[in-house]
């Protein structure tokens, strides 16, 4: 005789008495429709981060001072109602005044866009050595490019160097926050789990780092770094900086999470097992809280990314060649560039809508994550 199968859950309060606590957050999560639109955007930013070259058009440090403020062409999807991408080409004629060469779109003459075309060399997640971009031009003779975003005063391209710009900026954000939260968690758990002196010498600490003027101590720091330094080396160097100013509030939350859990009858029974320090933080702890933790890590990452692009936009964070965004503001610092080349302000656009879109899926996080939640 066989046994019956075990009874599957079919109705929702069923599902959701089974259900883990992770799939729950899932359920809540997906319900917030701004906080899914924003974490798809967000997915397609970092997807931009893994391989910038592959969505570049051009080299975007090829610079030809012959076609500078090359206004931006507009992709057209359809031609004559069927699909053919294309865009219109951009006509140049010098002023006899000014000698400065001024561009304009003709809509007339199409310059048609492939996908998947070939283009300059470079290496796919930096392993594989390959010649083929998402984007390009399908003439023959390969004169006629894309400038989809136009061209600064040195004649590069912009949305290369916004493609390439993303990558530093998105990953900057992305490890100065993990950085911190290792540091608050690490030091806030230490401090509120063990208590004594390394809480007395913690909690100073974090009072010190608080009440130090932000702005001074990052423009000092940033500004002490050796001009000849690469541009990894000023990366590394800033993403530590921003980790060590940004982890106080995160230390503070997790002390006193800890002095709450550490009188739990689950971390005595730990405890009395046997198990050691080490796992007790790292096992029974640290999970109860860890949604609270990647919520409020996910709303810190865009305050990382306005650190970077404001010390890159006054010279003191990214320096050029390295390419972010605060480094792209850089060329629309005085009105006459803006006014020459509006177009020069997309980079402030695109943080704007970073920034957003991780609020919006911190604050569905942070909804989705609350047991107390609706």
């Amino acid at each position: 005789m066989t046994e019956p199968a075990p009874a599957t859950p079919d109705t929702a309060e069923d599902r959701v008495s089974v259900a883990s606590n992770w799939r729950l957050v899932w359920w809540r999560f997906r319900k917030h429709r701004l906080a899914l639109l924003s974490a798809l955007l967000l997915l397609a930013l970092y997807v931009v981060v893994l391989c910038p070259d592959f969505f570049s058009t051009q080299d975007p440090e090829a610079t030809d001072a012959r076609l500078a403020f090359i206004p931006l062409q507009r992709l057209h999807v359809l031609d004559g109602g069927r699909p053919s991408p294309w865009v219109p080409d951009v006509v140049g004629k010098r002023n006899p005044t000014t000698l400065r060469m001024e561009w304009r779109v003709d809509e007339s003459r199409k310059i048609p866009v492939r996908f998947f075309v070939t283009g300059y060399s470079y290496r796919l997640l930096g392993i594989v050595q390959t010649r083929t971009h998402l984007l390009g031009a399908a003439t023959a003779d390969g004169r006629e490019r894309l400038y989809l975003l136009g061209t600064d005063r040195l004649g590069r391209d912009q949305w290369s160097r916004l493609v390439h710009g993303t990558r530093t900026s998105m990953t900057i954000g992305l490890t100065a926050v993990t950085f911190s939260v290792v540091l608050g968690v690490l030091l806030g758990g230490i401090s509120g789990y063990f208590g004594g002196l390394a809480d007395v010498v913690i909690q100073r600490l974090i009072e010190l780092l608080q009440s130090l003027p932000t702005i001074p101590i990052w423009l000092a720091l940033t500004a002490a770094l050796p001009r000849d330094w690469s541009p990894p080396q000023v990366f590394f160097a800033i993403t530590v900086i921003l980790s060590l100013v940004g982890w106080t509030t995160l230390g503070r939350e997790v002390r006193g999470r800890f002095l709450t859990l550490r009188d739990e009858d689950f971390v005595l029974a730990a405890e009395l097992a046997g198990a050691s320090q080490g796992r007790i933080i790292a096992r029974h702890m640290v999970p109860t809280f860890l949604s609270h933790i990647i919520a409020t890590s996910t709303l810190a990452i865009p305050a990382m990314i306005i650190n970077e692009t404001s010390l890159s936009f006054l010279g003191l964070g990214i320096r050029p060649p390295a390419i972010s965004w605060g480094v792209l503001l850089q060329e629309a610092q005085n009105i006459q560039t803006v006014a020459l080349a509006p177009w020069l302000l997309v980079p402030g656009l695109v943080v704007i809508l970073s920034v957003l879109a991780f609020n919006l899926v911190g604050d569905g996080l942070r909804d989705a994550a609350d047991p107390y939640s609706q």
